[in-house]
């Protein structure tokens, strides 16, 4: 499976952003997998933001809460997050990934995530 991100860049706080993630699964794969954004800001750890499962149940990590919002397109295999009320502290490489697994209850551990797409830098200034 090949991810391929799009949509980064700077904006200053307050703005927002969309990014994009394109997936090369059928649609048949696209009905039965889960999707995420994970982010990494520099000198820390991976983070989940978001997830949706295959049958559209949406989880968000409490710090994106009310501020972001993760959908996906089945017919065009393409993950979406829409991020509002950007912070600095949202600064960092933002992820696409797949999973197997479900997701329904949560965003689940990056180990969970069977493929990942190369990254797309979203910058936020103060």
């Amino acid at each position: 499976v090949k991810l391929v991100e799009s949509g980064g860049g700077s904006v200053q706080a307050g703005g927002s952003m969309r990014l994009s993630c394109t997936a090369s699964f059928s649609t048949y794969t696209g009905n039965r997998v889960c999707m995420a954004w994970f982010r990494q800001a520099p000198g820390k750890g991976r983070e989940g933001v978001a997830a949706i499962s295959a049958d559209g149940v949406t989880n968000y990590a409490e710090f994106v809460k009310g501020r972001f919002t993760i959908s996906k397109d089945k017919d065009k295999n393409t993950l979406y997050l829409q991020m509002n009320s950007l912070q600095p502290e949202d600064t960092a490489m933002y992820y696409c990934a797949v999973s197997v697994l479900l997701c329904r209850r949560g965003i689940g551990p990056q180990g969970a995530y069977n493929s990942w797409g190369q990254g797309t830098q979203v910058t936020v200034s103060s």
